[in-house]
């Protein structure tokens, strides 16, 4: 990886390239835990072998096409109750990131809870794990994985840059332009800047005020995403009530 030279005022400025490693969450955690990692850090890696998705997936991506990174925050400032602010932010900063290179685009969606979607294929996922301290955030590593160059798939649902657009991209300049996008957003939410967070979030959000089938507890149903609470949880009309979904509760059909 060449050397980044972000104009960020701390995300990215310590920057930790691995050739190969099973995850960069899991390089990033351990950099945390042992005080080695300054608040930004970044671990990135051209070949990730284990890497995790949400659910408990895992995130498959051809070695040197793709980007695979984690960026280590101490965001003190943020209560463990409003963790989601955060996943809200980084998702906005990716979505930031991907209308400059993709032009502005209706089809490019964050998918709740902080997936990139653009049309019904998968373009990004992003995986935070927090680490807290009573009743705030010790460190949180912000998991973020890429499909950029690589041209074919295993499965029919996911898509890169390159299918999108048809050109190559040089992965480094990427980078730099991405942590640049994240710090913007971070600086935002810890300017106590929410309501304009939690605004953009729907409005980019996947199917919001759609009508589309979902499961949940073993039964289909119908319904209509209308938001995503304090707590992180979606918001759904069904049947003229109101519903509220975890992560592993509900799944996306027709």
């Amino acid at each position: 990886m060449e050397a980044l030279s972000p104009q960020t005022l701390f995300t990215g400025q310590q920057l930790v390239w691995l050739p190969e490693c099973a995850s960069t969450n899991t390089e990033a955690q351990q950099l945390a835990v042992q005080n080695r990692a300054t608040d930004g850090c970044c671990v990135i890696t051209d070949k990730q072998t284990a890497g995790r998705g949400q659910r408990g997936n895992q995130w498959e991506a051809a070695p040197g096409e793709n980007l695979t990174l984690s960026v280590v925050w101490r965001p003190s400032f943020l209560a463990a109750a409003d963790q989601f602010l955060l996943s809200q932010a980084v998702a906005l900063a990716v979505h930031d990131w991907l209308t400059v290179l993709l032009s502005p685009d209706p089809g490019l969606r964050v998918k709740w809870p902080n997936d990139i979607f653009f049309g019904h294929r998968k373009l990004g996922g992003i995986l935070i794990e927090n680490t807290l301290n009573g009743a705030k955030i010790q460190h949180s590593i912000v998991g973020i994985g890429l499909n950029i160059n690589q041209q074919e798939f295993g499965v029919p649902t996911a898509t890169s840059l390159f299918q999108l657009t048809g050109r190559a991209y040089s992965l480094p300049a990427l980078v730099t332009h991405l942590l640049e996008s994240l710090e913007r957003r971070y600086l935002q939410l810890r300017a106590g800047r929410v309501g304009a967070l939690r605004t953009e979030y729907l409005r980019v959000l996947y199917r919001f005020q759609e009508e589309h089938t979902y499961e949940a507890e073993g039964r289909t149903f119908r319904g209509q995403i209308v938001g995503v609470d304090e707590a992180g949880r979606l918001a759904l009309a069904v049947g003229g009530q109101l519903r509220y979904f975890d992560l592993k509760q509900i799944r996306y059909l027709a």
